[in-house]
Parts: C-alpha cells; structure tokens; sequence
C-alpha cells in the first residue's frame, strides 16, 4: 500500500513588531521648574519688655516665701445670705450715716481680725535666722488692689480697734489711692495678714500664696454663686455660697488651728450680729 503523504506544517504566525518606547520627558531647566510654594504661616514675633522694680520685687518676695514656708490650704463654705440680707437692709443708711459705702469685704476684715485674737499663732511668725516664734499684738490686714502698674497690697493698720464703718472708710481710701497710683511705700508694708478677693474677677475657687516670710497666713475669698444645698429641715434649697480657702504656713500652724479659725471667720459672716457680739 502507498504511504500518507506528509502533512504540510502550518504557516508560522508572523512575529508582532515590538511597541515603540515612550519618548522620555526632557527635564525642565531649573528657571522653567514649578515655583509654587506652601502658604506661609502667619508671623509670630516675640518681644521683651523689662520688670518694673515693683513686679521684681513681688516675684522675688514670692519666690523667697515658697522655698521658706511650708504652705498648705484648707477650705471652707460661708453662707452669705445674712450678710446680703443685713447690707440691703442697712447700706443706704449705713453711707449717710459714715459718708462710706457697705461692702461685702469690710466684714471679712472684722471677722479675721476677731478670728486672729483667738489664734495668735496666724497672725505670728518665724525668725527664721533665730529660730524663735514672733508673736504680735497688733492686726494689719493687707488686701490686694489694682493699680497702673500691677496688683499690689495696701494695709490696712490696728484692725484690732476699729470697727466697721472705719474699716470702709480706710478701705475705700487705699482703693482709690493704688487706682491713681498714689501709695506710699508706708501704706503698702507692715502687713501681718493678708486677704485676697478673686471673686471680683470671678474666681470660684483658688489657693492664695502668702507673700511674705513674715507672715503665716493669707485669707482667699471667691464669687458668691447661688448653690443647691441641704436646709436644716432636710430639703433642699438655693443658697449664695462662697468658699473660702487660707493658706498658712504648716511649720507653725497646725490643721486644727487652720480649720477653727475658718469656722470662725464663717460663723461671723453668716450671722453678722456675732460681730458686735464679738463671738
């Protein structure tokens, strides 16, 4: 038998020309590169101004009693309602009778002033160079006021004689005095006590710093806010509460001491006829 013919191989696929390369990008010269740039930030400069000598001498005075005293603070609540009551009632009259205004600061200077009878200990303090405890006789109370040039703390001298309406009418003097920058360096020293005021700027709650090394106490006072509380009948009621806090120095003062004599100034406060009473 005759053989198969061969079969004929199949034609082979024509190769595919390659793909052209991309032509590559020429780079730019420098000159024609994007100059585009991220927004620039506002400027924030700073500058210096130097102390005023007063502004020195309150950071050195502070800084000296930090690192000499050993300060803690204790806290209390005063009721203000008595003596919101008694100023309505009687400061019209008060002022025509005084040719002063009622406040509501006069009567914390009282009220500290008794307070500082009681425990001499907070209106005492440590010679530190010989180790003795100064005990003294007479109340000065300094009080932080504004002035052109910074806080500073006028005195007001013998608390321990005076009564309200002399209390307000010295108040009302060195106020208006550090306002027309006035103080002599003799209203400003001598301070035994001091009592700070936060509350006219709206402070709930702060711990006031004792500025001096010969001082063992500083009476802070804040806003007086309406407060729920719980009544003596065991409702509940609303009440213009303050807080009170005193910062002392602990290597003289101890907490009983601390604590009585916020009670106290508390206690005089919410019933102002205690004043007179003087208990």
């Amino acid at each position: 038998p005759e053989a198969a013919p061969a079969a004929t191989p199949a034609p082979a696929a024509a190769a595919k020309p390659a793909p052209k390369a991309a032509p590559k990008a020429e780079a730019k010269p420098a000159s024609q590169a994007s100059t585009a740039s991220p927004p620039s930030s506002p400027e924030r400069g700073e500058r210096r101004e130097k102390m005023t000598r007063m502004r020195q001498a309150i950071a050195r005075n502070l800084k000296e009693s930090q690192n000499t005293l050993a300060m803690l603070t204790t806290f209390q609540e005063v009721d203000m309602s008595g003596l919101i009551k008694m100023r309505k009632e009687y400061k019209d009259i008060f002022q025509a009778s005084h040719g002063a205004k009622l406040g509501f600061q006069s009567p914390f200077f009282l009220a500290s002033a008794y307070a500082l009878k009681q425990i001499p200990a907070l209106n005492a303090y440590i010679d530190n160079s010989t180790n003795e405890i100064v005990y003294r006789d007479y109340i000065n109370i300094g009080f932080a006021a504004a002035t052109p040039k910074g806080l500073v703390t006028p005195v007001i001298k013998n608390l321990e004689t005076k009564n309200l309406a002399e209390v307000e009418s010295e108040f009302a003097k060195f106020a208006n005095l550090a306002k027309q920058d006035k103080l002599t360096m003799d209203d400003i020293t001598g301070n035994t006590f001091t009592i700070t005021n936060g509350g006219v700027f709206g402070s709930m709650l702060g711990t006031p710093l004792i500025g001096s090394t010969s001082s063992a106490a500083a009476l802070g006072l804040h806003a007086t806010k309406d407060r729920p509380v719980v009544l003596p009948n065991g409702e509940i009621g609303v009440r213009p509460l303050m807080y009170l806090a005193l910062t002392y120095d602990h290597r003289l003062v101890d907490g009983r001491e601390a604590v009585t004599f916020l009670c106290m100034v508390r206690d005089q406060v919410e019933d102002p006829r205690r004043m007179l009473l003087e208990i």
